[in-house]
């Protein structure tokens, strides 16, 4: 739902035979209706299909089961690394060289890496799908490491890093707040890594976090937009169909929760302006959970009508800047509000009204008119994540990696729009507790 969440002739493989499963076909409901056809090879790739001719595009999107959880302690950074080193070119191609044929075609690509995923996504025009899968699968097969492309990339990383501090005077509040949310160092590093970290990766590092994680049974691919299925399956079958299985390294499971407020002050050299990060670091969720935390997430938050812009920004002018809501972290779930206000006298206040209107929705029934905005808001959204076959693409892998099995999402949406208030009252008291207020208030200096 709510990824943060960044970038950037024929091939010759490995002679292992593979044959396919048999397809899955499903037509969504309420969910976006295009066809969908979803099968798996014998080395464990998932393929996902999803055909529309509404324009001469196609877009192909490459996921590994892989992010910064996957990071070993005092090496964070090597996943963000390792999806640079991913353009560094193959036994077929050059470094960079994977860009040059995209831009030469007309096409777009762009790769993001988050906490338990690396994608990497392209779109051209449609009579292109061959050349997309072929550079894909190049470089699933035959990635080109050595000791100089990585120190190349980490030395681009860290200056990247540098900027990015440099350029932003809250970002390291935000690094201090994530690690005080969410506990665990899997889930609360900095997706890009700490310099220092940086530093202490070696060539061996990236080369055997690339055969753990970079194989065909940690991966989906996802092809959209205008082709015909059965060229697609036999482009695929003989792209991706004799890349050998590897290891797949396992994913970290979530902490032991414990119910503890936590609150700290910051004192920012950089910053010209004070505020705060608030968060509620949600324990495990029971079924349904995050679709009614979703409605709560757009009745707070989400829009100039929400009941925290409303107060904070439009009635009470307490705060300059808001943003902020629900997002999960490779299975643990929370919600954070961030604002800066003028003192800290602003700050408490808002501390205080957002409070309070967490309290209202704990003990009182939100009115169908409200609620109604709220569900509207949220399918406009939803549903503009797949206005485009990318869009598309991105859609289905994403609840492909989240557990979507294609017998239970199809009514997805609708689980949202039959939220009504007395779930949201029954939400709300169950996550929204003063035990797990998180809240670290930032000083200037």
């Amino acid at each position: 739902m709510h990824r943060t969440w960044r970038l950037q002739a024929a091939a010759i493989l490995l002679g292992l035979t593979a044959a396919s499963a048999p397809a899955v076909q499903v037509r969504p409901q309420n969910a976006p209706a295009f066809p969908v056809e979803r099968y798996q090879l014998r080395n464990g790739l998932e393929v996902i299909l999803a055909e529309d001719d509404s324009l001469p595009l196609v877009s192909v999107v490459v996921a590994y089961r892989v992010g910064s959880i996957h990071d070993a302690p005092g090496k964070s950074g090597l996943a963000y690394l390792m999806g640079n080193l991913m353009f560094q070119g193959s036994d077929n191609i050059s470094p960079m060289q994977h860009i040059h044929y995209i831009e030469k075609i007309g096409g777009e690509f762009n790769a993001m890496t988050a906490y338990d995923r690396t994608m990497f996504f392209q779109t051209a025009p449609a009579q292109h799908l061959a050349l997309l899968l072929w550079l894909e699968s190049d470089r699933m097969l035959s990635l080109s490491l050595s000791p100089a492309s990585v120190e190349r990339s980490r030395e681009a990383l860290i200056e990247e890093n540098r900027q990015r501090l440099g350029g932003d005077p809250h970002l390291s509040g935000a690094q201090i707040f994530d690690r005080m949310l969410y506990g665990d160092y899997a889930r609360a590093h900095p997706l890009s890594g700490a310099n220092e970290d940086l530093n202490r990766i070696t060539y061996q590092d990236v080369v055997a976090f690339h055969r753990n994680f970079y194989v065909p049974n940690n991966a989906v691919i996802c092809i959209s937009g205008d082709f015909r299925a059965a060229k697609a399956r036999e482009l695929v079958a003989r792209y991706f169909e004799t890349i050998p299985r590897g290891l797949r390294g396992p994913t970290p499971p979530p902490p032991p929760y414990e119910a503890a407020a936590v609150s700290q002050t910051l004192t920012e050299t950089l910053a010209s302006t004070p505020g705060f990060h608030m968060g509620f670091r949600f324990s495990a969720l029971q079924p349904g959970d995050i679709h009614t935390l979703g409605i709560i997430d757009y009745l707070l938050l989400q829009g100039r009508g929400s009941r925290l812009f409303r107060r904070l920004v439009r009635r009470d002018r307490l705060v300059l800047y808001l943003s902020g809501g629900l997002e999960e972290r490779a299975g643990v779930h929370a919600y954070r509000i961030f604002a800066l206000v003028n003192n800290e006298v602003m700050a408490e206040r808002s501390q205080k009204t957002i409070a309070g209107e967490i309290n209202r929705l704990k003990t009182s029934l939100v009115s169908e008119t409200e609620l109604q905005r709220a569900k509207n808001m949220f399918r406009a959204d939803y549903l503009g994540r797949t206005s485009t076959s990318l869009d598309k693409a991105i859609y289905l892998v994403d609840h492909y990696l989240d557990g979507w099995t294609f017998a239970s999402p199809v009514d997805d949406l609708d689980k949202y729009m039959r939220v009504t208030p007395s779930m949201i009252v029954s939400a709300a008291n169950r996550h929204f507790l003063t035990e797990k207020t998180v809240l670290l208030n930032i000083r200037i200096r």
